[in-house]
């Protein structure tokens, strides 16, 4: 279910298409999260001057947030080439070495859902991060030995959505950790038009704003509206992108001033309604509104606790006066613990 939403930050086959050129390129072009673009300037150009490898980098937040194209930023502002893989698709360790012993000097490797690596991809990559060197073992029974192989100084940069999922001995691993927040209006709104310039869209200021304030903080979903609102404003209007044009694509794109969908909708009357506002623990919720818990967790939850319209607390989920606000309802009487 969580593939057909407009407003999710987790990448579709259309992201994959349009993503690439929208995408910036240098930490300068880089528009948001100014506490984590201050500190790797400072870590790259120190490295630089140093002529070494830049510390590994772990990167987590919600997805949509940046953290793909925050690699791809680092290794064009190192000057040297990215080497891109995900967790899953890591399934032997073979795979892995493959790839390290292939890196030259001071190049990213940037793998993906790092939290979902298998236990035994993990321990290989242990010595590499710190030592520089593979520990492969030949052979098998009393035969087998162990085998260091050398590689290059490189930096390891991963992204998760998960970062409670990381184990400790990875997680302290890497020596630079950042976490990438929700975007403010504002930098939406510049990302907005800086999109709409380079697709070519003519958009008046008050619209860049109305999209930017329902993209639930996050830069893909503010792309991917501007996308659908710019094929209404082409097939409804004149191609222009006006404040009502923008509105009445939004209206038939079921996106409201929230940035909600049907899907937050439902999970929001689904506690409220069946659980009585909860507490209510997230297997059901799942299990209620027919979607994944990885899912809910990952995609939903994070947006609707930062905007205060659900609570998470250690006997499940509940909705807050805000959400009950929304759907023109009174709020119950709460113990203060719970609410």
């Amino acid at each position: 279910m969580s593939e057909a939403r407009l407003p999710t930050g987790a990448r579709t086959d259309d992201d994959a298409q349009f993503e690439p050129g929208l995408r910036p390129r240098m930490l300068d072009e880089y528009i948001g999260q100014d506490r984590v673009r201050e500190n790797l300037t400072v870590s790259i150009t120190a490295t630089r001057q140093r002529g070494e490898a830049l510390d590994h980098v772990l990167l987590y937040g919600p997805p949509g947030l940046g953290k793909t194209t925050l690699a791809y930023v680092i290794g064009n502002e190192l000057g040297v080439p990215v080497r891109s893989t995900s967790g899953p698709v890591l399934e032997k360790p073979g795979d892995l070495a493959a790839m390290l012993t292939t890196l030259k000097e001071r190049e990213v490797l940037f793998i993906d859902e790092i939290h979902r690596m298998p236990a035994t991809i993990e321990e290989i990559l242990y010595p590499a991060m710190e030592d520089y060197q593979l520990d492969i073992v030949i052979g098998q029974g009393p035969g087998a030995r162990s085998v260091k192989v050398p590689v290059q100084k490189f930096t390891l940069i991963g992204a998760t959505t998960r970062a409670g999922l990381l184990t400790s001995p990875l997680r302290s691993r890497f020596g630079i950790v950042h976490r990438l927040d929700f975007y403010t209006e504002r930098d939406l709104e510049e990302i907005v038009r800086r999109s709409a310039r380079i697709l070519g869209v003519p958009m008046a200021d008050d619209a860049a704003r109305e999209l930017a304030r329902r993209s639930r903080g996050t830069p893909r979903i503010a792309n991917r509206l501007l996308r659908r609102v710019r094929d209404y404003a082409e097939v409804r209007a004149d191609g222009h992108v006006t404040m009502d044009v923008a509105c009445s694509g939004l209206k038939l794109l079921e996106v409201d001033e929230h940035g909600f969908d049907e899907i937050d909708r439902t999970l929001l009357r689904t506690i409220i309604d069946k659980f009585d506002g909860g507490p209510v623990g997230l297997n059901t919720i799942a299990a209620a509104i027919g979607e994944e818990k990885d899912a809910i967790e990952d995609i939903y939850e994070p947006y609707l606790i930062q905007i205060g319209f659900l609570d998470r607390t250690p006997r499940g989920r509940t909705a807050t006066r805000l959400a009950y606000e929304y759907f023109g309802l009174t709020a119950p009487g709460r113990d203060s613990r719970l609410w």
